[in-house]
């Protein structure tokens, strides 16, 4: 249907006025056969949505578009005055579309801070500041901040302020971070505070939209949108930080220095993601930004808070090929490169007890299909209780065995 009407916009040489209104008649009822409820954000799913905001904009853009590279400049103040009116009725239907958006802003602003800190970074003399941002949650009926770690660490309590967005300021009284996964959380004190909405980042698929917040360049509270360009994103190399624990949703809203630490929005208003790095070779946006899955943040955070700082995570003990290719994994019977080949089996470990062998490929571990090494150490150091008995699926000579062990706590290093 779409490329009909592009193409009978093309070809119509008519009078300016009346084909804008049947380019304004084709967007509004193109919007109308996909859009099932108007007035209720909370009542439309992110997937229809998605299909029903990229339609609207393409009919209510490309249309008049094509239909104005037709048609030459009008000088004359009647018929200006009628291509102001086609104008006017073809941009309401983008201003409706951008009123979701202002909504989602005006939702997650309050539960979003503005973080400034001074720290002495390990190694040197000399003070430097960092701004990021943060969200506001609540666990056990007591107010936390969830930010990145790299955004506080080095610094002490009173050299970190945090900033609402009524313009009140505090210090944290207690911060915790994880530089396995760059996650900090904060304790303050601090009342009539808006916690944010939290979403399930295990619903996120690529093609959503997402709006980042944050203090880019110490502009706080600014907001940007784009869609969830992949999922997954794991050997992420982000320089001294060295996050061993990388599952990260990437996006192209824009990510600037002084976003770390603020939320990825989906289009409810729900925090799905900590905006944490960028792939840039200038040091700003370049279209590619990385978030950690709201659902990891808060699963360390929970940690954070009950452990007073301490994370704790499950061991397998095993070393794994990061340089795993096709042709290994033909070689050893696999019919298509997935799972984590065995390299190193430590003594005294879990993987001792399970008899794993070097050369095994691990497929699948506790009922989830791996997809490679970084998969696994996420599966077990992430998901997986200590104590917990696990079966294994291997691929050992060609044939499928299946081997079972109980992990235990991974050793401090």
């Amino acid at each position: 249907m779409l490329p009909d009407l592009l193409q009978a916009a093309l070809i119509q040489k008519g009078r300016t006025a009346s084909a804008d209104r049947r380019a304004t008649e084709w967007a509004i009822r193109a919007e109308q056969s996909t859009m099932t409820d108007r007035t209720d954000l909370g009542s439309i799913t992110d997937g229809r949505l998605v299909g029903k905001i990229g339609l609207a904009f393409v009919v209510a853009l490309l249309l008049p578009s094509a239909l104005a590279a037709q048609v030459s400049p009008t000088t004359t103040s009647a018929d200006r005055t009628q291509e102001f009116e086609a104008l006017a009725r073809e941009v309401a239907l983008l201003e409706y579309q951008g009123t979701l958006l202002k909504k989602v802003v005006k939702l997650a602003q309050p539960s979003v801070v503005h973080i400034e800190s001074e720290k002495t970074p390990y190694g040197s003399s000399s003070r430097v500041e960092e701004a990021g941002a943060g969200v506001i949650i609540v666990h056990g009926d007591k107010p936390y901040i969830v930010t990145n770690r790299h955004v506080v660490k080095d610094s002490l309590n009173h050299d970190v302020t945090v900033q609402f967005y009524d313009g009140k300021k505090v210090h944290p009284t207690k911060k915790w971070g994880d530089s396995d996964t760059d996650v900090a959380v904060m304790q303050i004190a601090a009342t009539d505070l808006v916690p944010a909405r939290l979403g399930n980042s295990d619903d996120l698929e690529i093609g959503d939209f997402v709006l980042a917040m944050g203090s880019p360049f110490g502009l706080s509270h600014s907001a940007t949108f784009g869609i969830v360009s992949a999922k997954g994103r794991r050997d992420l190399e982000l320089g001294k930080e060295k996050v061993r624990l990388q599952n990260f949703i990437q996006t192209d809203a824009a990510i600037n220095p002084g976003n770390s630490g603020g939320p990825l929005l989906n289009l409810r208003g729900e925090v799905v993601g900590i905006n944490t790095a960028i792939a840039s070779n200038s040091g700003g946006n370049e279209g590619i930004g990385f978030a950690i899955p709201i659902k990891m943040v808060l699963a360390i955070a929970k940690q954070l808070i009950n452990n007073d700082g301490e994370v704790v995570r499950a061991y397998l003990g095993v070393g794994l090929d990061r340089q795993f290719t096709q042709a290994a994994a033909a070689e050893l019977g696999l019919t298509q490169l997935a799972g984590a080949r065995v390299t190193t089996i430590y003594k005294g470990t879990p993987a001792e007890a399970a008899k794993l062998q070097v050369n095994d490929v691990i497929v699948k571990f506790n009922g989830v299909r791996i997809e490679d090494d970084g998969h696994l150490i996420n599966i077990v150091a992430l998901w997986t209780p200590v104590g917990e008995e696990v079966e294994m699926e291997v691929m050992r000579e060609g044939q499928f065995i299946r081997v079972q062990t109980e992990v235990t706590v991974r050793p401090k290093t």
